[in-house]
């Protein structure tokens, strides 16, 4: 099957861009014209609020990194990544992630989180360093993706350091992070006893986990909006095939097939522990790591994201209903068949078997009276 890919031109001001893959599949079955490509991340709209950070460079102000995240499955069994023997060994669990302090070649390395929601979020590595880490890391740790992903989900933003930032201090502008300076943790206890070098500052470890897992969400959200745009586009015939022939077109097998496909995606959303409308429980006792979380999340309209994918669901459930009632009216209409058959297959029996009785029940008496008597 071929697919299209999109990549937004990048430009000196706005280089925050999602890039992602769209399937050939997705386009509309009933017209000609190719489908049309999602827009760019809504950081874009916002991109002129970084402006200022990036046309005033200043001395204690580092270059501006990148940040990549890859989403290549819709789960990750973090503890298979225990006894991976090509991560660093001072690779650990940080709360609800996998943190790798230190990734790349000596003198440009990253700092990798790998998310249970089937993500990854890279940061000071870009997009080969990423694709490497899934293939050397992600790959070749057993059965740590469950149910792989047919087409990459990326995003990228950007990100810089400034020690001395504190008014404001650590913050999301525009579609640019700044690790400044952060508020002392309600919790210290959050932050591990023994931190191992690292490539960025030890002060906004746990900033860049909370911009990161709200990141990571963008993205398996991504993911999944993909699947279910697939999954309507399968399903888009449906009414005109019902107008035009009162039949779905589709065989009993495929229809519950089709069942079960809308119901993964109402369990993916809000019934797993990554169902992308909370806050996770972790940030409740940290306002300030609560607001890295929000900030990212609101500008990445995970919300409303949320809520119109729930939206299509309930679409989509309307025609789950059309299925299931076309369902249960096929296997009424064969039942009653089977019982119309079965009842004439007795009547048949009933008859080749009592039927010279009855016979002789209904007429002969009457043929022996009628018969002539010998003297």
């Amino acid at each position: 099957m071929l697919s299209l890919c999109t990549l937004v031109p990048r430009q000196r001001l706005f280089p925050a861009v999602i890039r992602r893959c769209y399937s050939s599949s997705l386009e509309n079955p009933l017209s000609d014209a190719k489908a049309k490509p999602k827009s760019t991340t809504p950081l874009r709209r916002s991109a002129s609020a970084s402006l200022p950070i990036r046309s005033n460079p200043t001395p204690t102000r580092g270059v501006i990194q990148p940040i990549f995240t890859l989403a290549t499955a819709e789960r990750y069994i973090l503890s298979r990544l225990r006894a991976h023997p090509d991560l660093p060994a001072q690779s650990q669990a940080l709360h609800e992630s996998w943190w790798v302090p230190k990734w790349g070649e000596p003198g440009k390395e990253g700092e990798v989180f790998v998310f249970s929601n089937g993500s990854i979020v890279c940061w000071g590595l870009g997009e080969e360093e990423a694709k490497r880490f899934t293939k050397e890391v992600i790959g070749r740790a057993p059965g740590i993706e469950v149910t792989p992903l047919q087409e990459p989900e990326t995003e990228e933003l950007e990100f810089a350091v400034d020690p001395i930032e504190y008014a404001p201090p650590t913050r999301l502008q525009g579609d640019l992070i700044i690790l400044g300076q952060t508020a002392p943790l309600s919790e210290p206890t959050l932050v591990p006893k023994t931190l191992p070098p690292m490539a960025l500052p030890a002060e906004t470890l746990l900033a860049r986990y909370a911009f990161s897992q709200a990141l990571s969400r963008s993205t398996a959200l991504s993911a999944l909006e993909a699947a279910l745009d697939e999954y309507l586009a399968s399903m888009a015939l449906l009414p005109h095939k019902l107008a035009t022939t009162g039949r779905p077109g589709m065989g009993r097998t495929q229809l519950i097939k089709k069942l079960g496909e809308l119901m993964k995606f109402r369990q993916l959303l809000n019934l797993t522990r990554e169902n992308f409308s909370e806050v996770p429980d972790f940030y409740w006792a940290e306002p300030g790591l609560e607001g890295h979380f929000n900030a990212l999340a609101d500008a990445l309209e995970i919300k409303a994201r949320t809520a119109s994918f729930n939206d299509k669901i309930t679409y989509a459930a309307e025609a789950q209903a059309t299925l299931r009632q076309l369902l249960t009216e096929s296997s009424t209409h064969s039942m009653e068949l089977i019982i119309i058959a079965l009842i004439a297959v007795e009547v048949v029996i009933a008859l080749i078997r009592d039927g010279p009785e009855l016979w002789h029940m209904a007429f002969g008496p009457a043929e022996k009276e009628n018969s002539p008597t010998h003297a």
